[in-house]
């Protein structure tokens, strides 16, 4: 299982520097990050256009351009942006807010969605089974920011009703906020309910059908047949053979939907003032800053990576036909 694991690793580095190779010369061959300059009024003079040409290393060629700023990388250097701020001031603050967010949603979004989904595989055509069909297609079929509006205009209607602020809608803190470390914790889950909601109701949706489909796929398998032939009861067999079967093809969707969530959840992050990496990468592209999106890809990869080998992890733990392997 050990060799199978560092494999998998090793497998997951090179694609996860492949991906940022990818992304930084896309970003490299098409953006132009001297063009805000040259449209300045007044002009900024020749010399400085081109001492920041020089430091953006622009007349060298891609690759090597690549293999300088990985070698910055790996040393703790992580470059600046177009305007000159070292990108190491907002990166980690970036990446907490972007964790902080995501982990939270995706965690409950995967627990409820598959608690949901093994219910309605078990009460198939039954009432439950029809109600959590309905609300995976009212929710998928909404757009990200519909939702988040009208999780807002929910939380304004419970503060109206409570008549004192319950729930907040912009930011991760109250700006200024002062008071004790349990006040503060309240503070920021008062932040985080909206959005976090925002997330998992679209996880619960989405994993939810899957869980369901595979779910009934084990159902009538000879297995759990025997399983209850030698004396378990069908609610034992269900979750102690079951449930493990049905959730092996669902561990790697759920460890690269996760990775791929930062990406997506952009309107979250927008439409709830939470300045993640999501929001970060759409400034970078706006900027026309290759080191901003070449940070962010590899972020994300980074995410993939570890997401996808701790996927692998669990699918050896559920599968002993991995471990046998």
């Amino acid at each position: 299982m050990v060799r199978f694991l560092v494999r998998r690793l090793v497998n997951y580095v090179a694609l996860c520097l492949v991906a940022t190779f990818l992304a930084f010369s896309l970003a490299a061959l098409t953006f132009d990050p001297l063009a805000n300059f040259a449209e300045r009024i007044p002009p900024p003079p020749a010399e400085v256009i081109e001492a920041k040409r020089a430091e953006l290393r622009l007349d060298e060629p891609v690759p090597q351009r690549f293999v300088g700023w990985l070698g910055d990388v790996v040393q703790g250097d992580f470059g600046t942006t177009v305007t000159g701020v070292p990108i190491s001031d907002q990166l980690y603050s970036r990446i907490g807010v972007s964790l902080r967010l995501f982990l939270v949603g995706t965690v409950l979004g995967v627990v409820a969605g598959v608690i949901v989904g093994v219910a309605s595989a078990v009460r198939q055509y039954r009432f439950g089974d029809y109600a959590a069909t309905f609300f995976s297609f009212l929710v998928l079929s909404t757009p990200v920011f519909v939702l988040a509006q009208l999780l807002k205009f929910g939380g304004l209607q419970l503060n109206e009703a409570a008549g004192t602020t319950i729930l907040y809608f912009q930011g991760e803190v109250t700006p200024s906020f002062q008071g004790s470390a349990l006040a503060e914790l309240v503070d920021r889950l008062q932040h985080l309910v909206l959005p976090t909601l925002a997330i998992a109701l679209g996880q619960i949706a989405y994993y939810s059908r899957y869980q369901r489909s595979a779910m009934l796929d084990v159902l009538g398998s000879d297995f759990l047949r025997t399983a209850q032939a030698k004396g378990l009861t069908r609610r034992r067999a269900l979750f102690t053979h079951g449930l493990r079967t049905a959730l092996i093809p669902m561990a790697t969707l759920f460890a690269f939907g996760f990775g791929l969530l930062v990406t997506g959840g952009v309107f979250t992050e927008r439409i709830f003032g939470w300045f993640g990496m999501g929001d970060w990468l759409v400034y970078g592209v706006q900027q026309q800053d290759t080191n901003i999106v070449a940070i962010v890809t590899l972020f994300i990869a980074i995410l993939v990576l570890v997401s996808g080998w701790l996927s692998d992890v669990l699918y050896a733990a559920l599968d002993p036909r991995i471990r046998i392997r």
